[in-house]
């Protein structure tokens, strides 16, 4: 059954298009389509977990946000939140990696109507009514004041509400490199309010402004005590170690850290990979999952790990996988299931 309390997430629900194939951008005139956006993806993979999740979003009154709407209510996605305006749909194009070629991602979402939405727009106090979490990521703040505003009311509605929150660093370049924001000041204010972090010890190097020495599960421990130190509110923080090999073949492992200790899985080769897109999204839907069903901090890292690695073998941004997909990766055994 669904959990009682929905997590709700607030974010730009958008268009992926990809070529097929893992063909360059439009090497022939084909492109495949899929709903995609960080948020929308964790809500979609967390409802897909049987859980209990709302998008609280804007969206174009035109059949392209028909899609998206229609796409996140299939998968079990409350789209009560998504107000419908006038505008354009965000857009963004991936051309997938092949063997030594990396995968590259061109955005398409200057003026979308979420990132041009004013940010008293939003009543949070109806949205977050019976909430059980609001989810949060990067993104939102980066495309602008727009989105900066609404980020950072979002996290004072649920704090004044004691609704507690979770964010997710994505670090997204391109998109604040194409204003004149405050990245390290507008993300420090966001995590500053969250008892969840989604990010490495890169995201928290950025965050303090400071270099993190040593290499691998000791730098990490490292940069989550500084976190903690930093920012009291927080009680977790949850990433990945990533090792590239080629487009399809990555190494992983799933950490989790709290104050009083540190977890990080054993390493697990992923190949055969089809699309990491989303992969950190589906990360994050396994450990909230983890986190809801009051798994142990071991078993936490495990099912974000596990949800992950099941989504590099699906096309799309979002994981689609049940409780029983879920349980039969952490059982073992690659045979066909008869």
């Amino acid at each position: 059954m669904p959990s009682s309390k929905p997590t709700i997430f607030f974010g730009e629900v958008m268009l992926r298009l990809s070529p097929p194939n893992r063909e360059l951008l439009l090497q022939s005139a084909k492109l495949d389509v899929w709903v995609a956006g960080a948020e929308a993806n964790v809500a979609t993979g967390l409802a897909r977990l049987d859980h209990a999740t709302r998008m609280v979003t804007a969206l174009p009154d035109t059949p392209l946000g028909d899609a998206a709407v229609h796409a996140l209510r299939a998968h079990g996605v409350d789209v009560s939140g998504v107000e419908r305006r006038e505008g354009r749909m965000g857009l963004y194009f991936v051309t997938p990696g092949a063997g030594l070629r990396a995968t590259e991602v061109i955005y398409d979402r200057a003026h979308s109507v979420f990132a041009d939405t004013p940010s008293d727009l939003w009543d949070w106090d109806a949205l977050l009514a019976g909430a059980g979490r609001l989810h949060l990521s990067g993104i939102t703040p980066a495309l602008g004041p727009n989105g900066t505003d609404a980020a950072l009311t979002a996290a004072a509605a649920a704090t004044r509400l004691g609704v507690p929150i979770s964010f997710d660093g994505n670090w997204r370049g391109k998109l604040w490199a194409a204003w004149e924001g405050r990245p390290r000041e507008t993300l420090a204010k966001l995590v500053s309010q969250a008892d969840i972090l989604f990010g490495n010890h890169q995201d928290v190097a950025l965050l303090l402004d400071r270099h993190f020495s040593g290499d691998g599960a000791d730098r990490r421990r490292e940069a989550a005590e500084a976190a903690f130190q930093a920012f009291p509110q927080l009680k977790l923080i949850a990433s990945t170690a990533r090792h590239v090999e080629d487009s399809d073949r990555h190494r992983l492992a799933a950490r989790i850290d709290t104050p009083d200790r540190g977890f990080q899985t054993d390493e697990i080769a992923i190949s055969g990979i089809v699309d990491r897109i989303g992969g950190g999204d589906s990360f994050a839907a396994g450990v909230l999952h983890g986190l809801i069903e009051a798994f142990s901090l071991e078993d936490v890292a495990r099912a974000g790990l596990a949800l992950t690695a099941l989504k590099h073998s699906l096309p799309g941004d979002a994981s689609l996988f049940t409780r029983r997909d879920l349980d039969a990766f952490l059982q073992g055994g690659l045979d066909v299931r008869r």
